[in-house]
């Protein structure tokens, strides 16, 4: 529920706060998008959700709430075990939410900034893993069909160390991946995307189509930082960085630590490749190269566990006790409040599809939800999926065009070529 200021109500384990036919146990988190919160549901036992909700002020903004909406039935679709998984989005007592599975554990810029800390370093065996984690989880994406056999044409486009999560017990997930479409392009146009230049690749700065390889030029920067607890591309101004980035002229990793050999900077140096003919072509090419250079290593993921839980014990500590608290926690018993729209993602002879359900009287949502013009208007790759035929992808020849973000930079700051 909400409090009388208007936000909602986090909840805790010994007061859980209804949500729709959530509980909320506690908030996990705060940005400038949305808030995410521990949550139960009197259906699933003792499963744990984060559910992130959209921020208030932002659902005035009808561009994002489309974008938030149509990028999420994407979202529900992706089931893979590096990429966490999202059960439904919806709305419900008048707020946009997204359910996922919960992953205890810390992100990769935790993770870079605790080593950076202690003057340590992530193993170079543990960073070639993580690396091949997040390539496999992208290639799932980046092939994806819909039940006619048509491929999705899915990019991520926002892959960055803070939307890697490094579970407690090990796992690799990408975060939000549906989702992330959506955030740049709101992000991007209310000017606080700064962070996010330094993981672009060089035809993302220079507003071009992108495909596949742009995420494997992503995954080579938080491979080549994890590598060296340094970033790759740095700038005194945001014009300054995002010509570093279109440049894209880098070192191999090995001459900021003498312990990365000549195989690795190779791989590495592929997948930074300035032009997108000589990257890999393919996030699966970068796994298997990575999967090779690690076989004589003979690693076992148990190893980045234990220094995962040494560089945070005591948040590892705290999480746990947190954990069985919220799952120890008694659910009030009564109906569920159900939300005004659900979408969840459902497997029709082999081929998931995305069903709705909710209130049919709920004429915004399902504007939202079927093809609308603005999807054309929007200028980037978007998933309209149809409850019956799955999704489809509206292409634009040139998503980039004189209106891309580099040609909007450009003229900010009266730059010509």
């Amino acid at each position: 529920m909400d409090t009388a200021e208007g936000k909602l109500d986090p909840g805790s384990p010994e007061h859980p706060q209804p949500f729709g036919k959530y509980l909320l146990l506690g908030l996990i988190a705060r940005g400038g998008m949305a808030e995410v919160y521990r949550a139960r549901s009197r259906q699933s036992g003792g499963r744990l959700y984060a559910v992130k909700c959209m921020r208030s002020q932002l659902a005035k903004e009808a561009r994002f709430v489309e974008m938030f909406v149509r990028e999420g039935k994407l979202a529900v679709l992706l089931s893979h075990d590096n990429i966490v998984r999202t059960f439904e989005i919806g709305r419900t007592e008048g707020r946009y939410f997204i359910a996922m599975e919960y992953i205890g554990g810390k992100d990769l810029t935790q993770i870079l900034r605790r080593c950076q800390e202690t003057s340590g370093r992530i193993p170079l065996p543990h960073a070639c893993y993580i690396a091949a984690k997040m390539s496999e989880g992208l290639h799932h994406a980046h092939t994806l069909i819909d039940a006619d056999g048509k491929p999705l044409s899915i990019v991520n486009r926002d892959v960055s160390p803070s939307n890697v999560r490094i579970a407690w017990d090990g796992q690799v997930k990408l975060l939000d991946f549906g989702i992330a479409q959506a955030m740049v392009k709101f992000t991007s146009e209310i000017g606080v995307l700064k962070g996010k230049f330094s993981y672009m690749s060089p035809e993302q700065i220079r507003g071009m189509p992108v495909d596949a390889r742009t995420d494997v030029f992503s995954t080579g920067i938080i491979l080549h930082e994890m590598l060296t607890t340094e970033k790759l591309f740095r700038g005194d101004t945001e014009f300054q960085l995002m010509e570093r980035v279109r440049n894209a002229e880098v070192l191999p990793p090995s001459k900021f630590n003498r312990r990365v050999p000549e195989a690795l900077d190779k791989i590495v140096m592929k997948a930074l490749a300035r032009d997108v003919a000589d990257r890999y072509a393919s996030a699966q090419e970068l796994a298997q190269d990575l999967h090779k250079f690690l076989a004589p290593y003979r690693f076992d993921p148990k190893e980045m566990v234990d220094h995962l839980r040494s560089l945070f014990r005591a948040d590892y500590e705290a999480e746990v006790a947190e954990i069985a608290a919220c799952q120890r926690a008694e659910l009030p018993t009564g109906e569920d409040r159900d939300a005004s729209m659900v979408m969840t993602a459902q497997v029709i002879e082999g081929a998931q599809s995305v069903q709705l359900t909710g209130r049919a009287s709920d004429e915004q949502l399902k504007r939202l939800v079927t093809p609308a013009e603005a999807a054309s208007r929007s200028g980037e790759p978007v998933a309209i999926p149809s409850p019956v035929s799955g999704p489809e992808v509206t292409q634009p020849t040139n998503p980039g065009g004189p209106k891309g973000l580099w040609a909007r930079l450009r003229g900010r700051f009266g730059k010509t070529e």
